[in-house]
């Protein structure tokens, strides 16, 4: 068996509400409290557990999300409607802007934690045929 990321714990404010926004956002469901845990499931096999620590504990992450254009269109739409700061770039100075790396479109914003979240269509420096696997 190859070596494959299974699951990561994301810590939160609140694991209900930020693993709610993160399922709202990219338009996946939450599953089952499990222990401590609101787990999101990606369509890669990837969870994201969603714990409750103490806000001061909270170190800040970064979690990028490669989604195909319409699934864009979809979570850039609710982004919007959320009323939701979003930047072309990681450092903010980009705001109300998508960027278009790689050919592709990418925003950033942050989650109720203040964890930078990404949704982009094509990976950085990545080619036309992991493009077309993110779409399927």
């Amino acid at each position: 068996m190859s070596v494959q990321l299974n699951h990561t714990i994301v810590h939160s404010r609140d694991n209900r509400e930020s693993a709610a926004f993160l399922a709202h956002i990219l338009g996946l469901e939450t599953g089952a409290e499990w222990g401590p845990f609101i787990p999101v499931d990606t369509s890669n096999g990837v969870t994201l557990d969603f714990a409750t620590i103490p806000a001061e504990s909270i170190v800040t992450q970064h979690y990028a999300f490669l989604v195909s254009e319409e699934e864009f269109d979809a979570a850039f739409a609710r982004i919007e409607q959320a009323g939701l700061t979003y930047y072309a770039d990681p450092h903010g100075k980009q705001p109300g802007e998508i960027n278009h790396n790689d050919g592709g479109r990418g925003v950033y914003f942050h989650d109720p934690s203040g964890h930078g979240l990404e949704i982009i269509t094509r990976p950085y420096g990545g080619f036309p045929d992991e493009t077309a696997r993110a779409s399927s």
